[in-house]
């Protein structure tokens, strides 16, 4: 089963930037749609961002504008550009593949911390 490898994260001041990576353990080249995900403390874990093998993007409302995601199938690897971040993205992020019917199907990584905050 496909696993993911998170990195990038860290600690960043309100406004400020950061960019995540996902490393596949194989290739993406055949995964149709490629999700970040995150979760807060207390909190379910959320999609907010989805990537299709033809690069369509779409976001959750509370990162639109914002986030960008893309995907390198060359590279087996999934980004997340992080822009005018807010004290409300603290969470761990993680990423995965995503199914037809929107389930989330690979082994889930470690994700990786952002904490937004002055």
């Amino acid at each position: 089963q496909v696993q993911f490898v998170e990195s990038g994260g860290g600690l960043v001041q309100p406004g400020g930037s950061l960019r995540l990576s996902c490393a596949s353990s194989r290739s993406i080249f055949s995964i149709d749609n490629m999700g970040w995900y995150r979760q807060a403390p207390g909190k379910q874990r959320e999609l907010v961002a989805r990537i299709t093998r033809s690069g369509y993007t779409n976001y959750a409302d509370s990162v639109k504008g914002r986030f960008t995601i893309s995907r390198d199938n060359a590279k087996n690897t999934v980004y997340l550009q992080m822009n005018n971040m807010k004290p409300e993205d603290t969470a761990v992020y993680y990423c995965n593949a995503i199914n037809p019917l929107g389930t989330a199907y690979g082994n889930w990584g470690q994700g990786t911390q952002v904490t937004v905050s002055s």
